[in-house]
């Protein structure tokens, strides 16, 4: 696949639009799209309907806000600047806070062996193993305490406030992780020692032959050891090896874009984050 093909941003709306649907419920408002999850996990977003003829409005912002707040849902909209780049000053008109994520897309050629970017050892989830639990409790908590330091740079926290952060999955949704990692719409990697645990985690989403690299993240204690490089190359071998062949990622800043570059990926467009703007005293 070359990796700026023309099709590449219509090949990532069909996969947005498709990932959330297994788990959730969808409202239109306008030409937005609200995806409501159904039980319990990570609460979705609203974005661009993917047959919408024109592009989101004030009035379509307004209302899929209005609607999340009477869900309890988080005011969240994302989307693909260069799909809908008119909804950048929409959205900051109504308010709103925009994160402008580098987009990247993996150059397969590019990709080196994980063996190369660290020492610690990555091992890939296996759903049927008897610790599958306790691994998916643990890529939770190295994503909780990792989120909760953004950025690069090494902190304090580490393999203790891992522990006080571990958290057991309800049955229904192991059951529901399981299934995702059976059928391959869902991968997960762990870096860890056996004196540490695990010291950095990630997952991917995949749907038909695209997938999604998600939730990177390392234990402040544990950075600056080439781990997040490593987690994020083994996830895209392991989803190259099994026939995908568009695999991306939004990173969080340039820095943080700047790991991912030193696994093969290639900056094609901005994934924008819109949220309301943290209130200030």
């Amino acid at each position: 696949m070359d990796f700026l093909d023309r099709d590449l941003f219509g090949r990532l709306e069909h996969f947005y639009d498709a990932v959330p649907r297994d788990a959730a419920r969808t409202e239109e408002h306008g030409a937005l799209v609200l995806f409501v999850r159904e039980g319990v996990g990570w609460p979705f977003y609203a974005r661009p309907r993917l047959d919408a003829t024109e592009a989101p409005s004030l009035a379509d912002v307004t209302a899929v806000r209005e609607r999340q707040r009477e869900l309890g849902l988080p005011e969240a909209l994302e989307w693909v600047h260069e799909t809908t780049p008119d909804l950048l000053a929409v959205a900051r008109s109504a308010g709103l806070s925009v994160l402008e994520a580098p987009l990247m897309v993996l150059d397969p050629a590019a990709l080196p062996d994980p063996g190369t970017l660290t020492d610690v050892p990555l091992r890939v989830l296996d759903g049927a193993a008897p610790d599958f639990a306790a691994d998916v409790a643990a890529r939770g908590a190295v994503a909780a305490v990792g989120f909760s330091a953004a950025g690069t740079a090494p902190g304090e926290a580490g393999p203790a406030q891992r522990d006080a952060a571990m958290a057991a999955l309800d049955e229904t949704a192991l059951d529901e992780e399981r299934t995702s990692v059976a059928d391959g719409r869902r991968l997960s990697v762990l870096a860890e020692t056996p004196a540490e645990g695990a010291l950095a985690s990630g997952i991917a989403m995949r749907v038909g032959d695209v997938a999604e690299i998600a939730g990177v993240a390392t234990l402040p204690a544990a950075r600056r050891r080439g781990l997040g490089a490593a987690v994020t190359a083994t996830l895209a071998r392991e989803l190259l090896a099994a026939g995908t062949d568009l695999v991306f990622l939004s990173a969080g800043s340039e820095d943080i874009a700047r790991v991912y570059l030193r696994v093969g990926f290639r900056r094609v467009g901005t994934a924008c984050i819109a949220e309301p703007a943290p209130v200030t005293p």
